[in-house]
């Protein structure tokens, strides 16, 4: 399933399919297209009703059951616009787009309208996996073959939009939003001819954020909205292209509405469009566009595909549609549209997370690998350079000094910074040269090894990463230690404590928002501590905490305190014991707040005699570029000392500057 961005509602109207069997899934398939005839109806309700997610593991299952390639099967047994359509459906996104561009510019002629939807509505992640499906389909360049197939300003502009690097910084500069509208003004308006370049330059990279202003201060400066100005100024593919990039740029979901609407008006139907559509925003905006869709036009998208299409294929589209915006009850334009903007204003309103380490502004990774190289070379060790270097660059920006260090001296900087570090100074500043899911990947790892696990580490991780964290350490721990870790894990830890594990190291927890009546429900599992044994309350206690997203799950434990008058964590302290209650407290105190969780930890680690080094080191690196100036601050609240007196009261030396480097200011 398409995962919205953290603290967004999932707005798809396909979601993973609940008791997913791939195998189960195979089976039925197989049989639906085994003898004579096929059997439409069952292929249709199955594979409408799985996420993209889950049909590429019917893919792979099918083929390991039956030996035979599954859409290639579908292809055979299916024919004409249904074919297309389930087709589409059953290949991953980026590819079906590949596939898309791959059709709309082989032949006679090219289909710009196709080119135009696609490469003016796709994010930059969106653009980067597609050039890298049609490479792997179709072993070709993607830019080469619209290059050759394309020419002007048009093939400019689709070129800019096909690098994928629009801005996505939504902090805006009101000087540069008043000089870009004077530039438009400027290219266009106040020129004899037109300045495309300007056009293409600013429609082309600046983010959605900055255009939205830059178009409400053009409007002010000319008097008329900026497509006015395109309709006049520009002319052919041109024009039409940077219309859809503004309309985009406007409301995605609303270009796509307006898509749906003129590819079913009129006589004919123009089911390319329509099926293109249908497939790539399922799950991804398809309730927005339905919204739109019936404000707009009067009518239910769904309305109209019933009247504008027949047969399975319009089975097909009006469960992929989701829904009938004119039945009773189930449309207000007005209530919906303002509950969603309030929820939206809700989630902008949450505490934006800030590291406290930076890209430094004037980086030069030539000159920092030469400084690097001076620090280490002869007698002796500059260790003062080697904080002020590594600590005062991002992760990225490291990556970067590694890469040239070995072009420039042939050697492997971790390997020489090894050699010539020790202790905790040495761990402190290799995590920091580490890519950040390596560096899980090692604590995880670390944490297995030996006589004995380390419990507290292994919960510390599995509990706070989100699922892209997760998946990335599991990558990157196949890569490093030729084992999944799933497996490792199975290895190590056993019971219950094995079975959370491994569920939070899928990675596949919920990221939508909350949905009230399913929070009470899951609060009501939770609160019922008296039906069942200790081992049935703690799988129900797991089936919740570690699927859940973080916004259901605070509305949950809202709802629990509600039910029970206790704090959920009081219940987990009270009903359960040993690593199952730890790992549990720890999901619930970083879902409540993990800042705050993180400044717990450092605090445990640097209270009483003795310093835990390890937890210290751990948090300090894998937080600094994400959230640790909020950890700081929840510190100094709680435990009315900053979190820089407390490093400089319990470390010394070069770990002390370090540390206090990444810790990046006294508060």
């Amino acid at each position: 399933m398409a995962k919205p961005a953290q603290g967004a509602k999932y707005r798809g109207s396909v979601c993973d399919f609940p008791n997913f069997n791939p195998s189960q899934d195979a089976e039925t398939l197989y049989n639906a297209m085994k003898g004579f005839g096929s059997d439409k109806e069952a292929i249709l309700e199955l594979i409408i009703s799985r996420s993209n997610r889950q049909r590429q593991e019917i893919c792979q299952n099918y083929k390991s059951l039956y030996g035979k390639d599954l859409i290639a099967d579908l292809k055979y047994e299916l024919t004409g616009k249904f074919e297309r359509l389930i087709v589409g459906l059953m290949r991953p996104p980026a590819y079906a787009d590949a596939k898309e561009i791959k059709d709309a510019i082989s032949g006679i002629g090219t289909d710009e309208k196709c080119l135009i939807e696609i490469l003016a509505s796709r994010t930059n992640k969106q653009i980067h996996q597609l050039v890298a499906a049609y490479k792997d389909a179709y072993e070709r360049d993607l830019e080469a073959d619209i290059t050759g197939d394309t020419s002007g300003h048009f093939r400019k502009m689709l070129v800019v939009l096909l690098q994928g690097t629009r801005e996505e910084d939504d902090v805006v500069s009101e000087d540069l939003v008043q000089q870009d509208a004077q530039d438009l003004y400027e290219a266009g308006e106040l020129k004899w001819g037109t300045d495309e370049a300007q056009f293409i330059y600013i429609l082309g990279n600046r983010s959605k954020q900055h255009l939205r202003l830059v178009f409400d201060e053009y409007l002010k400066t000319t008097g008329k909205p900026i497509e006015a100005s395109i309709r006049g100024e520009l002319s052919g593919d041109f024009e039409k292209l940077m219309l859809a990039v503004v309309k985009c740029v406007r409301s995605t979901a609303e270009y796509f509405a307006e898509r749906l609407f003129k590819a079913m008006k009129g006589l004919g139907t123009r089911d390319n469009t329509l099926i293109r559509i249908m497939v790539s925003r399922s799950e991804l905006d398809m309730l927005d566009i339905r919204e739109i869709f019936r404000t707009k036009y009067e009518k239910s998208l769904y309305s109209m595909i019933k009247n504008d299409t027949s047969g399975e294929y319009k089975k097909a589209l009006l469960k992929l549609c989701g829904g009938d915006d004119d039945a009773a009850g189930q449309f207000f334009p007005e209530a919906a549209q303002v509950a969603y903007q309030m929820w939206e204003l809700s989630a902008v309103a949450r505490v934006e997370l800030k590291g406290t380490v930076c890209p430094a502004g004037d980086f030069n990774p030539d000159a920092d690998a030469k400084a690097l190289r001076k620090a280490m070379k002869g007698l002796g060790t500059d260790e003062d350079t080697i904080i002020d270097i590594i600590a005062h660059r991002s992760n990225a920006q490291r990556q970067q000094i590694r890469q040239t260090f070995k072009s420039h001296f042939g050697r492997d900087l971790m390997a020489d910074l090894k050699s010539e570090l020790s202790g905790d100074l040495a761990r402190l500043i290799l995590g920091l040269m580490m890519p950040p899911a390596h560096y899980d990947a090692k604590q995880l790892k670390k944490a297995m090894e030996g006589a004995g696990t380390d419990e507290k580490a292994l919960i510390e991780i599995l509990a706070t990463r989100t699922n892209a964290e997760i998946q990335a350490i599991k990558e990157a721990y196949k890569e490093d230690y030729h084992k999944s870790l799933e497996d490792a894990l199975s290895s190590d830890t056993s019971g219950h404590f094995k079975r959370i594990l491994i569920s939070l190291a899928t990675g596949n927890r919920e990221e939508g928002g909350e949905d009230r009546e399913r929070a009470r429900e899951d609060a009501q599992e939770m609160a019922d501590t008296s039906s069942g044994d200790k081992s049935s309350l703690e799988t129900r206690f797991m089936m919740i905490l570690c699927t859940r997203s973080y916004p259901h799950l605070r509305r949950v434990f809202q709802e629990f305190v509600k039910m029970t008058n206790y704090d959920v964590e009081h219940t987990i302290k009270k009903e359960m014991s040993g690593d199952v209650r730890d790992v549990f407290v720890a999901i619930v105190q970083s879902v409540k707040n993990k800042p705050l969780f993180f400044a717990d930890k450092l605090y445990k680690s640097m209270k009483g005699a003795g310093t835990d080094e390890k937890t210290l080191t751990r948090i300090m690196v894998s937080r600094s570029e994400i959230d640790l100036l909020n950890i700081r601050r929840e510190f100094i609240e709680k435990y009315d000392k900053s979190l820089h007196q407390a490093i400089e009261g319990d470390t010394s030396g070069h770990f002390l500057k370090a540390l206090l480097a990444i810790c990046g200011g006294e508060d």
